[in-house]
């Protein structure tokens, strides 16, 4: 009794699950795009799996930096942020000095009339 032909990838399979990995596709949804099963997806696709978001990473990783390091201040900014560690920091203190009571001045607004001769 014969059982199912051996499964052997061609050229643009191999290139459609690269992709599909690279931008994060689940091997469930890959499988069911091909039409194989994940020990099948494992076992043909190997390379594909192992590499191809470190490439992709990478590609993006390449990109930022170019515009970056090419005037490009959004991705500078980006880049000092995340990969530099620097970040904008708004704080608002809810203590006084030295993390004592808040101290609250009081302000009186005195109002002047300028026509008033000062003589009332």
């Amino acid at each position: 009794m014969a059982g199912r032909p051996e499964f052997a990838p061609t050229d643009e399979q191999r290139k459609l699950v690269k992709s599909m990995v690279a931008v994060g596709i689940t091997q469930e949804k890959i499988c069911k795009v091909i039409g194989i099963a994940k020990g099948t997806l494992e076992k043909h696709f190997e390379e594909e799996i192992a590499t191809a978001a470190a490439a992709a990473n990478m590609a993006v990783g390449q990109s930022l930096f170019d515009q970056a390091t090419g005037g490009n201040v959004s991705a500078a900014i980006w880049w000092t942020k995340a990969r530099m560690g620097w970040s904008e920091k708004n704080t608002l203190e809810h203590t006084g000095p030295d993390g004592g009571p808040m101290q609250i001045n009081e302000i009186r607004r005195v109002i002047v009339d300028p026509k008033a001769d000062g003589d009332a």
